[in-house]
């Protein structure tokens, strides 16, 4: 199973040096991670938060940077943000799970998705 993912942020991130990062790596979230955020006073005033920490916390390279901290992702441009966000939701997601079958027909082997939540409904 992949757990971490490379990226390349759109715009990139400028650091105090004006040094630009842009590759990094993700990797998935854990249940701490979605939940130890919840008790940060920040999160608590503005919820909007939530997401900068998480992503700190998921975001474990970011080009040449020793660390990723909630000050580095408060300093991204909004489309690198908005980027993050989006990665995040895709590889956190669960899909859809997935069996290898044989063909009664024709003898190949196949990959079929079943979506359990539409067959019992």
């Amino acid at each position: 199973m992949q757990t971490e993912f490379d990226f390349v942020l759109p715009r990139g991130y400028v650091d105090p040096n004006g040094d630009l990062h842009r590759n990094g790596i993700m990797r998935l979230a854990t249940a701490a991670d979605e939940i130890l955020p919840l008790r940060d006073p920040k999160v608590k005033q503005n919820p909007g938060y939530l997401s900068i920490i998480l992503l700190s916390r998921v975001v474990i390279r970011l080009g040449s940077l020793a660390s990723i901290n909630t000050r580095v992702i408060e300093g991204l441009y909004t489309a690198d943000l908005v980027f993050l966000q989006d990665l995040y939701q895709r590889i956190n997601s669960l899909e859809d799970p997935v069996y290898k079958v044989t063909c009664t027909h024709c003898g190949e082997e196949i990959e079929v998705s079943t979506d359990f939540l539409t067959a019992l409904s």
